[in-house]
């Protein structure tokens, strides 16, 4: 089933043993304190993460194919996300409907998903019916048929709900935004692309960007579940062993984003919504630990932030308020979003910038530290390592940053050996900076301070 359209299951008995199985698993999987990563290599040298649990009969693979939405080209916006619609739109010689129902009585689950750095997959199934479920991955995979009926029928959901949304705040202030941040940067498209490019999209397009993008040189999977590693790597050259070696990505370069700017997206509404943007860190430098327990302190912890203290419990000014690292391939920001009334929106606005000047300045205490890194270390297991699914997510992550198999055993040392100093510089190059700032709502009451 793809992100665009859930297909409903027609084979109730298997919908209700998916159901229950899925339903149940959190309460009967064992702790997650530990994953055993197995690094499998197919014979025709296709390779995959994987994790065997047996605790249920399921199987959930995840994979990516780098280079996402970026790989649109200029004219014709919106073409990955439109090829991800469709690959459960029929594929080889079964047409749209046929696989579809072949998919339902495999008790399979199937999505594909386009990100700006990558193009996602994956296939959730019963262990005893892993055979019907995967050849039809095979052949969505490898031989997507893309027929102008179920290609046209897609699109034009697409269109129906850019145009539903072409008068919707929220969708004019995150193009506003991306514009404003990465200008003519790929990043700063709009993924499901526009009227205009979308009709000049057509299925010769798909076809021919599926084969510069689907290859074996730019596959990364992972997969967990009731299967063990030598009948894993069989399935992996049945599965994408008839893709080519080599993909053909169009070049992506490195991007700055544009701090210093104010935005305004003046609409009547009832909630004043603010973001900023701050200088970031790639993940894969050594101070992006530093940067994420400063992150955390500021705003990344919830209920313990220093920013949900002064702008909620302090002043009432919102519901909440929050921080994050964003890191895409090509660039990082931190950003910072809440929302607030119009007459006290001005008022928020100094309040964050108060407090994150006070932080640039001051830095952070050792209690706070000790904290952070304490909730950041016990955290990681639940939020990412909680069912097959998201470990399977998880494993795929991992290797698309490019941190390694015992990264998972290397992170709580790399977290604890964090200094204050380390957290303090990140604090001083990131938060010094002039950021951007956008006003989604009415014009704020004296200024923006």
């Amino acid at each position: 089933m793809n992100a665009l359209r859930q297909n409903a299951f027609t084979h109730v008995a298997v919908t209700a043993l998916l159901a229950v199985i899925f339903l149940t698993l959190p309460a009967i999987m064992p702790a997650r304190a530990a994953v055993t990563i197995q690094q499998v290599k197919s014979e025709h040298g296709i390779t995959a993460w994987l994790v065997e649990d047996y605790s249920v009969p399921i199987i959930s693979i995840k994979f990516a194919f780098r280079g996402g939405t970026t790989q649109d080209p200029v004219d014709k916006e919106g073409l990955v996300n439109l090829m991800t619609g469709l690959f459960d739109e029929g594929a080889g010689d079964i047409e749209s409907e046929a696989f579809q129902n072949r998919l339902d009585d495999a008790g399979a689950e199937m999505s594909f998903d386009a990100g700006r750095d990558a193009l996602y997959g994956s296939m959730r199934m019963l262990a005893e019916q892993k055979d019907e479920a995967l050849e039809l991955l095979r052949l969505a995979v490898e031989k997507p048929r893309f027929d102008q009926a179920p290609f046209d029928r897609i699109r034009s959901q697409v269109v129906a709900g850019i145009m539903a949304n072409a008068h919707d705040p929220e969708t004019t202030a995150r193009l506003s935004w991306s514009k404003a941040l990465y200008g003519d940067h790929p990043y700063s498209r709009q993924d499901e692309g526009t009227r205009e490019s979308l009709a000049r999209i057509t299925p010769d397009d798909l076809k021919a960007l599926h084969g510069k993008l689907f290859a074996r040189d730019n596959l990364i999977i992972g997969v967990v579940g009731a299967i063990d590693a030598e009948t894993l790597k069989k399935e992996l050259d049945k599965l994408f062993g008839g893709l080519p070696e080599k993909s053909e990505l169009t070049t992506v370069t490195d991007v700055e984003p544009k701090l210093g700017h104010e935005i305004d997206v003046t609409y009547d509404l009832s909630q004043t919504t603010l973001r900023f943007a701050y200088p970031g860190v790639s993940r894969d430098q050594p101070e992006y630990f530093a940067a994420y327990l400063m992150n955390h302190i500021l705003g990344g912890g919830t209920f313990t932030s220093r920013l949900f203290q002064e702008v909620r419990e302090k002043r009432g000014l919102a519901y909440g308020v929050a921080s994050g690292l964003v890191n895409y391939d090509h660039s990082a920001v931190l950003a910072i979003s809440t929302a607030t009334r119009p007459d006290r929106a001005a008022e928020t606005v100094q309040v964050i910038r108060d407090e994150v000047k006070r932080m640039a300045e001051q830095g952070v205490t050792a209690e706070e530290l000790a904290a952070a890194k304490k909730y950041v270390i016990g955290a990681y297991a639940i939020n990412n390592l909680n069912d097959s699914a998201s470990i399977a997510n998880t494993l795929v992550g991992l290797q698309l940053d490019k941190l390694g198999a015992d990264y998972m055993e290397r992170r709580v040392d790399l977290i604890n050996t964090v200094t204050l100093d380390e957290v303090q510089a990140e604090a001083r190059k990131l938060l010094s900076v002039a950021p951007t700032i956008m006003v989604l709502g009415q014009a704020l009451d004296g200024g923006k301070g």
